[in-house]
C-alpha cells in the first residue's frame, strides 16, 4: 500500500478548469470518497489519478513516486492501480473465475499461486458457489462483486472506483455499500471512491471530500461533514438543511425574523449578513408559546404524515419558510401558530 497525494492538481479544457488547484493527501489504507453533483470534477480527478488524463498543472504522487505532472505521466498500466467502472466490464465469454484471474494471467503468475489467490478471493467475496457461471447468469450485485474481486486479486497499491453502484436498484445499492466497506476493511487498500450519492459516501468513507466547481469545498469524516458544514453548498448537498440569512448583530448572533439567534461555529464578521444552517429534525416545534433563547414564532404552511414522522413547512414572520421534521404523533393543523426552538449548537454559521 501507499499514500496518494495530489498537489495543486489542475485540469483545464480550453479556459475552463474542470479540476481547479486540488490538494489532497490520502493516507495508507484509507477509503476516501470524492462526493459531488455532476460536473463538479470528481470523475476527472479520478481519471487523473488513474493516468487516463494528463494534468494541466500540479502533480500526483503515490508514496515517494511522482506519477503525474505536466512534464510527464506514468502510463496507467505501470501505476499498480485497479479501477472499477460504472459498467462492470466483465468478459461475457469467461466464467466468474476466469474473469477474476484475468489480470494475474496477464502478469504471467504461476498456476499454483493463481489457484491459491482465487480460492481466497472467492471466499472473501462470497462468490465460490458462482465460480463456474457466466456474467449473463448473475444478478447486478453479483456482477459487481466479481468486478471487485477482479480488481482486488492483483493486489494493487491503489483501488479506484467510479460510481460503481449506480447501475444497481435501490435495495441492492444499499446492500452493496456495506459490502464495499466490508471488503475494504478486509484488504485495507488505499481507495478513492467517486459518487454523487451521499448515503454511499456516508456508509463507505473514512474521509469525504465534497467537490463543487472543480474544487474541494470541504473535507472531513462523515460526522464532520454532516454535523459541521462550513458552506451553504455543503449544508444543502449533504442531507437536508434549512439555510437562512440574517443581519449580523455581533460575533455570535444574527437577527432572524426579529429574533436574535445565537449560532455555533467561527466568530461572525459584523456589519453585514450571515448565513446559517439547521437540519429539519433539529428544530423543536411547539403549539404552545415557548420561552427562552433562539425561539422563533411561525405559522404552519403545510404538514404531511409520512408514517414514522411528520414533515412540516412553516413560515416565519419575515416570510422565510423552513422545513421541520417531528414525531408522527405531533399533529399540528395547517394554519396554526407555532414556536420553533432552534438550539444554538445546531445553528451552524456558514462562511461560504
Amino acid at each position: 500500500m501507499a499514500s496518494v497525494e495530489l498537489r495543486n492538481l489542475t485540469k483545464k479544457y480550453g479556459t475552463a478548469a474542470v479540476v481547479d488547484d486540488v490538494s489532497l493527501t490520502i493516507e495508507h489504507g484509507k477509503l476516501v470518497c470524492l462526493l459531488g453533483p455532476s460536473g463538479c470534477g470528481k470523475t476527472t480527478t479520478l481519471r487523473l489519478i488513474a493516468g487516463f488524463v494528463e494534468p494541466t498543472a500540479g502533480e500526483i504522487r503515490v508514496g515517494d513516486k511522482l506519477i503525474s505532472s505536466p512534464a510527464g505521466t506514468v502510463p496507467p498500466e505501470r501505476r499498480n492501480m485497479s479501477m472499477i467502472f460504472q459498467s462492470y466490464a466483465l468478459w461475457p465469454h469467461m466464467t466468474v473465475a476466469e474473469n477474476i484471474i484475468y489480470g494475474l494471467k496477464l502478469r504471467k503468475i504461476d498456476k499454483e499461486t493463481i489457484r491459491k489467490k482465487l480460492d481466497t478471493i472467492l471466499a472473501t467475496t462470497k462468490l465460490a458457489p458462482l465460480a463456474e457461471r457466466y456474467p449473463g447468469e448473475l444478478s447486478g450485485g453479483q456482477q459487481q462483486r466479481v468486478a471487485l474481486a477482479r480488481a482486488l486479486i492483483v493486489e494493487p497499491e491503489t483501488l479506484l472506483l467510479d460510481e460503481p453502484l449506480s447501475n444497481l436498484d435501490a435495495n441492492l445499492r444499499e446492500e452493496m455499500r456495506f459490502e464495499v466497506r466490508r471488503l475494504h476493511d478486509a484488504f485495507r487498500y488505499t481507495t478513492v471512491y467517486v459518487t454523487h450519492d451521499q448515503s454511499e459516501a456516508m456508509t463507505t468513507a473514512d474521509l469525504i471530500c465534497v467537490m463543487n466547481l472543480g474544487k474541494i469545498e470541504q473535507s472531513g469524516t462523515p460526522e464532520e461533514i454532516y454535523d459541521r458544514p462550513r458552506s451553504e453548498f455543503v449544508a444543502r448537498f449533504i442531507g437536508s438543511s434549512n439555510v437562512i440569512k440574517g443581519k449580523t448583530l455581533d460575533d455570535k448572533r444574527i437577527d432572524f425574523a426579529g429574533v436574535p439567534l445565537r449560532l455555533s461555529g467561527a466568530p461572525l464578521k459584523t456589519g453585514g449578513q450571515t448565513a446559517m444552517s439547521i437540519r429539519p429534525h433539529d428544530i423543536k416545534l411547539s403549539a404552545a408559546a415557548a420561552q427562552g433563547e433562539n425561539v422563533v414564532p411561525a405559522n404552519v404552511v403545510r404538514q404531511v404524515f409520512l408514517g414514522g414522522n411528520r414533515d412540516y413547512m412553516v413560515e416565519a414572520k419575515d416570510g422565510t419558510q423552513l422545513r421541520v421534521v417531528t414525531n408522527a404523533d405531533e399533529n399540528i393543523p395547517q394554519g396554526s401558530a407555532v414556536w420553533l426552538t432552534m438550539p444554538a449548537e445546531r445553528c451552524r454559521a456558514l462562511t461560504g
